[in-house]
């Protein structure tokens, strides 16, 4: 990862518990730990919402914009702890505020997705985020995760 931090896809599924359907990040572009990642999600027709999700306009679910954030936000915070996802190491989506929508994404969309590390407060990592389209904001999100306790 000499190249930016950069990632194709067999490195994101090294680094994310996620798979098919819900594995929402394609590309990591650039992965600065302990600070900034920026990301690709290509969004398709063949999601597996858009039959039920407007069929005859489909849009991208706001929540699966959100998933697809806090799992570049969860990428950042595996490279930063130095650790990959397995039964002892998990991060979890623990809380959102200040989420807003500016604009539908579409089939055909690519989304750009981008998480910058806020703070870590008694193991809660808190993420600024934003997603784009083609350069216009489509959504935004405070995002806090949590590594997994174990007992």
């Amino acid at each position: 990862m000499n190249d930016g931090g950069a990632m194709d896809i067999g490195a994101v599924l090294a680094q994310l518990p996620h798979r098919y359907p819900m594995l929402l990040v394609d590309r990591v572009l650039e992965c600065v730990p302990g600070r900034s990642i920026r990301a690709l999600k290509n969004v398709t027709a063949n999601e597996p919402y858009f039959p039920g999700h407007f069929p005859h306009k489909p849009v991208m679910p706001g929540v699966m914009i959100l998933e697809a954030l806090a799992q570049a936000a969860g990428i950042l915070a595996f490279r930063t702890a130095g650790v990959v996802p397995n039964e002892q190491s998990r991060f979890y989506f623990v809380g959102i505020d200040r989420a807003r929508f500016r604009r539908p994404v579409e089939p055909g969309d690519q989304m750009l997705l981008e998480a910058t590390l806020e703070r870590t407060i008694r193991g809660i990592w808190t993420f600024a985020t934003v997603a784009t389209v083609a350069g216009t904001e489509v959504a935004a999100a405070r995002m806090m995760v949590a590594p997994e306790v174990k007992p």
